[in-house]
């Protein structure tokens, strides 16, 4: 069964960091492109950041310089490394795998992430 699961989150006071991480159960993890995603209350589902087979990343400007996406083929996980959090950041954040050969795009069913100010 092809699934992502999501694990990390938590609370943390403003200016802290949080590492999340995602598990891929799919076939040949390293042919899909890995990303985070998240979902304030009330608001849509955005972009946070990508990786895709060969590590290229890329990031939504309110996360640059502050989160890193990184992945380790071997595992089949990706992880978020978050740094210097602000409360606009508190979210659900959902992990995604995509591969377009398959027709495949996984979601998983999301990691709270809460910042304090």
């Amino acid at each position: 069964q092809v699934q992502v699961v999501e694990s990390g989150g938590g609370l943390v006071q403003s200016g802290g960091s949080l590492r999340l991480s995602c598990t891929a159960s799919v076939p040949i993890f390293r042919r899909y492109v890995m990303g985070w995603y998240r979902q304030a209350p009330g608001k849509q589902r955005e972009f946070v950041a990508t990786i895709t087979s060969d590590g290229t990343t890329n990031y939504a400007g309110s996360v640059k310089g502050r989160f890193t996406i990184s992945r380790d083929n071997a595992k089949t996980a990706v992880y978020l490394q978050m740094n210097s959090l602000k409360p606009d950041d508190t979210a659900v954040y959902y992990c995604n795998a995509r591969n377009s050969a398959l027709n495949h795009n996984l979601w998983g069913q999301g990691t709270q992430v809460t910042v304090s100010s």
